[in-house]
């Protein structure tokens, strides 16, 4: 008579064999290299993003699942679960910081729809609507002007408080985040101590709100980001530059 530890051992290694052929079989799905928008500038020396590439397979019809997925949706990680699907370096998805989602975001429907994606925009002149399309590989990039260190890090002095800070990943972009919170997840390091504590105390007791407000201004300027502008046609045939939304069918043909 079977054992139940035997039935459990059998059930993995069914498990493992599913695994390792579903693994095969996507490595089996063209893939390309794309760069972060980081440049791998936002990661430690040796950490494998430090490089500022990633791969990245194509999207199949499987895929489409996880964009109707009503639980991913509800819980507002449907783009996460498309990306760890996508993504086929060997990385942890958590260290990816937010700054290099965004762009594979848009990588990812490059790779799966084409760069083509129709937009409105308001003509400045005859102030109408009119229907474009944007070349989403056209997209121009912002960089970054300050350095990091061999940890990711950046320092920023204020007063005599010397403070090393990192972009994150997107739970310090959540839109309902306090403003202390989002301090303690970017600020790494005050004064030469890393404790928690002691980058709590500061923020609550030593950090005045325009000093605050001039480092978040700081991060957010040199922060790397696709930017999403793009130069129209307008009615008269003359040409200019405006921004643009990415919306829910940005994964849709």
């Amino acid at each position: 008579m079977a054992k139940h530890t035997d039935r459990y051992d059998t059930q993995n290694i069914v498990d493992l064999a599913k695994k390792d052929y579903e693994s095969k079989q996507k490595n089996t799905i063209p893939s390309e290299i794309v760069t972060l928008t980081s440049r791998g500038n936002v990661y430690p020396k040796d950490h494998p993003l430090r490089s500022g590439k990633l791969e990245m397979r194509y999207m199949t019809a499987y895929d489409e699942d996880i964009l109707t997925n009503a639980s991913y949706i509800q819980e507002g990680i449907v783009l996460d679960r498309l990306l760890q699907e996508l993504v086929v370096s060997d990385i942890d998805f958590n260290e990816l910081a937010q700054v290099d989602k965004d762009g594979l975001v848009i990588n990812a429907r490059i790779l799966s729809y084409g760069a083509e994606y129709p937009v409105s925009v308001t003509d400045p002149k005859s102030r109408k609507s009119l229907d474009r399309v944007v070349d989403l590989s056209k997209l121009s990039t912002k960089t970054m002007d300050i350095a990091c260190d061999d940890l990711g890090e950046f320092t920023y002095s204020i007063g005599d408080s010397i403070i090393k800070f990192g972009y994150p990943n997107n739970a310090a972009y959540r839109q309902d985040i306090k403003i202390s919170e989002f301090l303690m997840l970017i600020i790494r390091e005050i004064n030469g101590s890393r404790k928690d504590s002691d980058i709590e105390h500061f923020i609550q007791y030593e950090f005045l709100v325009k000093d605050s407000k001039k480092f978040q201004k700081y991060v957010l300027e040199n922060s790397p980001s696709i930017l999403l502008e793009y130069e129209f046609e307008g009615e008269d045939g003359s040409t200019f530059t405006a921004g643009f939304q990415l919306g829910a069918d940005l994964f849709w043909f």
